[in-house]
Parts: structure tokens; sequence; C-alpha cells
């Protein structure tokens, strides 16, 4: 569920970057990662430092998962994270 929802979170993230005019690809072509788009964001003035930490924390818990590292969180923190990332998508939408 984790890796899922983070997936979503990342196209989100990328879908709000072509919205404001952020590019999604770094200058060699490859595609930012999901930190630096919203690292971008919040330079953008889309959303503010908190909410940049908070997207920050969710995609903690998304690389956790997605590597087998089922230590690192709890089943409480994906639960915030799909609470989370639907409030986030609803409050900015692309």
């Amino acid at each position: 569920a984790a890796v899922l929802v983070g997936a979503v979170l990342e196209a989100h993230l990328k879908a709000l970057c072509r919205k404001v005019g952020v590019d999604t690809d770094q200058a060699s072509g490859k595609p930012k990662k999901a930190d630096t788009m919203n690292a971008d964001l919040t330079k953008a003035d889309v959303y503010h430092g908190i909410r940049q930490k908070q997207i920050t924390a969710w995609l903690g818990v998304r690389n956790a998962a997605a590597h087998g590292e089922f230590d690192k969180y709890a089943e409480a923190d994906v639960h915030h994270l799909l609470a989370g990332v639907r409030d986030f998508v609803v409050a900015l939408p692309a």
C-alpha cells in the first residue's frame, strides 16, 4: 500500500510541476526525483515549507517500503501516508 500511494504522490508532484511550469527533468534529460520536485514546488511558492517536510516524510515511508525496510515505519505511518496524500491531492489539484 505504501509503495502504491507513494507512486500516486510522485505522479501528483509531477503533474503539479507541469501545471505551474516547473521542469520535471534535469538538465541532462533524466527525470527529477520526487524530493527534487518537492523542493522545486516549494521554491515556486506552490506550497510552504511545512508541507514540503510532510511530503518528504511520506516519501521516506514509500522508499522504506519499496526497499523492504519494514522496520523503519509502522502501520500507522502508512495510514497517515494515505490520508495525507488524499488530502494533498484534493487541496492542490493538478
